[in-house]
């Protein structure tokens, strides 16, 4: 069962190893990346911020939706981790199982970003992807940590 699905640029830090990962109830966190699967260097960095409690998987996007969909997932309480909307939308619309909100946590500014919150840059490709997922009837916000009140995505 898939709990959350985050995109935020850092994959598995802090902020997400622990106040995510705890209130959430979730027993595992799947980073679904392909640079960090070709990467033997990253997914160590990676393993550093997994609480201890936690099953760590890292799959490509692919390999994770192949995995999400051929339902060896299933006895999981995930947390699935993406560093980009693109990686996002590609996860929810490759994914059999429904996939009814995606958290935006945090990307990095980029050359032709808009800032939507302290931690959200997003280009106008990303953001009319936001749309489109809303239009599909998936719950889009911006929230850095549990705590933090939710902000629906609207497009500027």
């Amino acid at each position: 069962m898939i709990k959350l699905l985050r995109v935020d640029h850092r994959l598995l830090h802090g902020q997400v190893a622990v106040s995510w990962f705890n209130s959430l109830d979730v027993n595992t966190i799947l980073v679904a990346n392909d640079a960090v699967a070709k990467d033997d260097f990253r997914k160590s960095a990676i393993r550093l911020a997994k609480p201890e409690n936690a099953k760590l998987v890292m799959k490509s996007v692919n390999d994770s939706v192949q995995a999400i969909n051929s339902g060896v997932t299933n006895k999981y309480k995930m947390l699935i981790t993406v560093e980009s909307v693109a990686d996002a939308n590609k996860l929810i619309r490759g994914c059999d199982e429904k996939i009814t909100s995606l958290n935006i946590g945090g990307t990095k500014p980029r050359e032709g970003t808009v800032n939507y919150s302290k931690a959200v840059n997003l280009t106008p490709e990303e953001a009319r992807m936001l749309t489109e997922l809303q239009n599909d009837h998936v719950d889009v916000y911006i929230q850095q940590v549990p705590n933090d009140k939710k902000q629906v995505f609207e497009q500027k």
